[in-house]
């Protein structure tokens, strides 16, 4: 019957130190989500390819104007 036992107290300590890690691995999840909603957002980090652009459509420059091809009508 010893032998019994041993695989449960082993599953019971795997499962204890399971648990663990999870909370763990919550905390340090839970303490980056602080850092990144409380770190300033620096002036200038906009992506550069995107600067400026806003939703719908966008003006048309003059330059592009002149090389659009006319459209017959």
């Amino acid at each position: 019957m010893a032998n019994r036992a041993r695989p449960t107290l082993q599953k019971r300590e795997r499962e204890k130190a399971r648990q663990k890690k999870q909370i763990l691995k919550q905390e340090r999840r839970q303490e980056a989500k602080a850092r990144r909603a409380s770190a300033p957002r620096r002036f200038g980090d906009e992506d550069p390819d995107i600067a400026g652009i806003r939703p719908g459509p966008q003006p048309v420059e003059p330059d592009e104007l002149a090389r659009l091809p006319e459209e017959p009508e």
